[in-house]
């Protein structure tokens, strides 16, 4: 990586000695790590996506299915086999088979759970992995079940059993299920506490890939991980256990490979729009974060039937992050009202009455949508675009408050800052314009039911908003801006900053647990999952991304290593 990266000053904010009025504020942001290392990719997909290559991944698709097929759904293999598949990032190409397989599943672990549990007993002899298994399969397929399951496992005193201690594989299968508890489920609670506490105890004794299992889950537990980092990790685990099946491992590989020069392809493409924004010249106050844009909408979808959803997704995104600059550090007050008040208008004739660096970011705003609106068979009010930009406008509103906070030097109340730092954190727009950008595969309902801001999408904007408001503290009060999480907690209720963390942190929690009840079917059931999957994986990358620190304003850490795992470095099939 470092032999092609040329790292550069990071000068590309304008400072405030360039400017002679108004005075404007400078974040200093450090310029774009990759700049036009992507372009090159875009002549080669083609070519390099050979007809054999393409062959020999449905041949060895067709075996995958007939074992999918093959293998009874009373059996414990049909669960590790499925939940392999799951971690291998496969199982989008075997939805149906993979869907009715669980189904039968559910409906025995429903009406004949201790006859079923005996089966798998007997098979076996983990009763505990294949009970926490087939527990969070179903609660990953949104089936409402029980966690009364896991009270066999304790003793009379209350506590797991004793010969549970060892039992890694159970262990840590048990860990991976407890992460979809909801609230009020104490005996989950109690066992993710018990089972990370045992595994972290057992890692210096575990074999190397054991441990490279262990240590993975206890980092990103499967519930909060990208798909596509998650099937890079587990190619290479899969493909150091002994175990393994050949043919599902080089499935894997090829339809990673597969997709990789397609998203090389993507990626190529918006780098090539990027460049005609010429952000440096034109927008120098702004984050040059295009490639990493890509990388968040990837984690909100990465299947090859949202390719055209992907690219229009990466160019919302990546505006929006001028959009948040623009307000944030560099537009005057009396300058962001009158942006504001044209994106309210949305017409092309607003341009001429916009200060120059206004100009791409609105036009911008206006093509992609227009995009968008072309990109589906609906006319009028109906159309996805609608709701696209209806969700622009009411951020840009919220972005021009919170400026005038920072002009007035206005530190609200905890409850008044978040009203506003739910909209502002971006995934309410996010959100709607995921759905808006997928054409017609998404229903009118659907799109209804996200301008509404259900309990999934506030948990999401829950999450987004304090995890960054946690990393980011110290660099925004640097830059003058005093209204945080952290600080309207703080002097509201009289805490040490530690002391606010650990409540942001436990809502973090609590908005994790509304998560995994909203995904359940019957909650939501007009609502199909793949319209819940993508507030889901908003929450997963921002988990990913601010875990540490803000790894996307800062693009040299995590998000540098993900870019360079999902689309530099390849996988040798």
């Amino acid at each position: 990586m470092e032999a092609y990266i040329e790292i550069q000053a990071p000068a590309c904010a304008v400072s405030v000695e360039n400017i002679d009025q108004p005075k404007r504020r400078s974040a200093n942001y450090h310029p774009t790590i990759w700049g036009d290392f992507f372009l090159s990719y875009g002549s080669n997909v083609k070519e390099n996506n050979s007809s054999k290559e393409a062959k020999e991944h449905q041949r060895l698709k067709e075996e995958v299915r007939k074992m999918i097929l093959g293998t009874p759904n009373e059996s414990w293999k049909k669960l590790d086999l499925i939940d392999t598949i799951q971690r291998l990032g496969v199982s989008y190409q075997f939805e149906t088979e993979i869907g009715a397989a669980l189904g039968l599943i559910y409906k025995d672990y429903d009406h004949h759970d201790s006859e079923y549990d005996e089966k798998f007993k007997q098979e076996n002899g983990n009763e505990l992995h294949t009970t926490a298994l087939r527990f969070r399969l179903l609660r990953q397929h949104g089936y409402d079940v029980s966690s009364d399951v896991f009270k066999k496992f304790k003793d009379p005193e209350g506590n797991f059993k004793e010969s549970l201690s060892t039992n890694t594989r159970g262990l840590l299968s048990l860990y991976e299920a407890a992460n979809y508890r909801i609230h009020g489920e104490e005996i989950l609670e109690e066992a993710l506490n018990y089972s990370t506490s045992q595994l972290e105890k057992m890692l210096p004794s575990l074999d190397n890939l054991l441990a490279s299992q262990v240590k993975q889950a206890l980092d990103v537990p499967i519930q909060k991980a990208l798909t596509r980092m998650r099937t890079r990790q587990f190619i290479s685990l899969y493909q150091e256990d002994k175990s393994h099946d050949p043919s599902l491992l080089n499935f894997a590989k090829y339809d990673f490979k597969i997709l990789q020069k397609l998203h090389q392809e993507e990626v190529s493409g918006i780098t090539k729009w990027w460049k005609g924004l010429d952000c440096p010249k034109n927008i120098p106050f702004a984050r040059d974060r295009v490639v990493e844009c890509f990388l968040w909408i990837i984690g909100v979808y990465f299947e090859p039937k949202y390719s055209v959803a992907r690219t229009r997704m990466t160019k919302v995104i990546a505006l929006a992050s001028i959009l948040d600059d623009l307000y944030d550090v560099y537009g005057t007050v009396d300058e962001l009202i009158l942006f504001t008040d044209s994106l309210d208008r949305w017409h092309i004739s607003e341009l001429d009455g916009l200060p120059e660096y206004m100009r791409p970011c609105y036009q911008g705003l206006l093509d992609v949508c227009s995009e968008i609106e072309t990109g589906s068979s609906k006319k009028g009010k109906k159309n996805p675009a609608n709701y696209a930009i209806s969700s622009l406008k009411t951020l840009a509103r919220a972005y021009l408050e919170e400026a005038k906070w920072v002009n007035s030097k206005y530190v609200p109340e905890f409850d008044e800052y978040m009203e506003l730092a739910l909209v502002t954190c971006t995934h309410q727009m996010l959100a709607t314009n995921a759905l808006a950008c997928m054409g017609d595969i998404v229903s009118e309902d659907a799109l209804d039911w996200v301008s509404r801001n259900p309990l999934i999408l506030k948990a999401s904007s829950m999450i987004c908003r304090l995890m960054d408001d946690i990393v980011s503290y110290e660099a925004e009060k640097e830059r003058g801006e005093l209204a945080s999480a952290i600080e309207c907690y703080m002097i509201q209720y009289g805490v040490s900053r530690e002391e606010a963390i650990a409540e942001l942190e436990k809502r973090i929690t609590n908005a994790w647990k509304d998560t995994n009840r909203e995904l359940l079917i019957g909650e939501a059931p007009e609502i199909p999952m793949l319209v819940l999957e993508r507030v889901l994986n908003l929450s997963k990358v921002i988990h990913l991304l601010y875990r540490h620190e803000d790894g996307y304003t800062n693009a040299f850490t995590v998000a540098k290593d993900m870019i360079t795992q999902l689309l530099v470095d390849p996988v040798d099939v």
